[in-house]
């Protein structure tokens, strides 16, 4: 005879590292928030965005929490890629895992924000970081004022008739033209949804494929310097 006795669950912690760069003068000013793709970290993707640091800001760097097995076994786990959400074709299972990983960047931005001080708030979203990073800013608009889409899709249905309250943040979408693992109509359609509500939203197509090249950085960053961005002296 066996009975199951307790069937619980256990919390179980891991240390996520993040980096907080200062670029220009000392005093307040913008803080740039980037959100790495799936299997990337942010050693790598501080080096992916470089030219951005020229900007005069705070740059908040954050690592995914959930690491990807490196099958070649040459990279120590500090090495290893990260994704931001687990995603098994329930759509609730992925909104679940995005609120999970929200609320987490969340308590990030409130405690460096007791140790600096800032004007304004961008996210800059690549990939599965684009995915999270329009979630972000749709769940938590009080704490955006812009936010950078690359290769991926706002998910505007999650937030039918919740919109509204987040009309104030500009929003860049960028897509490459040949882009095969994120195609680039459903994240149109979805900035012209916003563009209609309302929305100071703008999506543009690049010559690129799914990959962060460097056209990308180039658009956000003269993006940036449009909306009142500056370049450190």
């Amino acid at each position: 005879m066996r009975n199951v006795f307790i069937s619980e669950k256990a919390s179980f912690n891991l240390d996520v590292p993040y980096k907080l760069i200062e670029t220009g003068d000392s005093g307040k000013k913008p803080l740039i928030v980037y959100l790495h793709g799936y299997n990337q970290n942010i050693e790598y993707f501080e080096k992916k965005t470089a030219p951005l640091l020229e900007l005069e800001a705070f740059h908040l760097f954050i690592q995914a929490p959930y690491p990807i097995y490196d099958t070649s076994r040459k990279l120590k786990v500090s090495q290893w890629g990260r994704a931001w959400y687990l995603y098994d074709g329930s759509q609730q299972q992925f909104l679940q895992s995005m609120e999970n990983a929200s609320r987490f960047i969340l308590e990030i931005i409130e405690d460096v924000k007791e140790k600096i001080e800032i004007s304004r708030i961008c996210l800059f979203g690549y990939s599965m970081g684009g995915y999270l990073g329009g979630y972000f800013a749709l769940s938590r608009w009080k704490h955006v004022n812009d936010l950078i889409v690359i290769g991926g899709r706002i998910k505007t249905e999650a937030f039918d008739g919740k919109r509204e309250q987040a009309r104030h943040i500009r929003i860049l979408a960028l897509h490459g033209k040949d882009d095969d693992s994120v195609y680039p109509e459903p994240q149109q359609e979805c900035v012209e949804l916003l563009k209609s509500e309302g929305f100071n939203a703008e999506f543009k197509l690049v010559e690129a494929g799914h990959k962060l090249e460097p056209i990308f950085i180039v658009e956000s960053k003269d993006w940036l310097k449009e909306s009142g961005y500056v370049e450190s002296s």
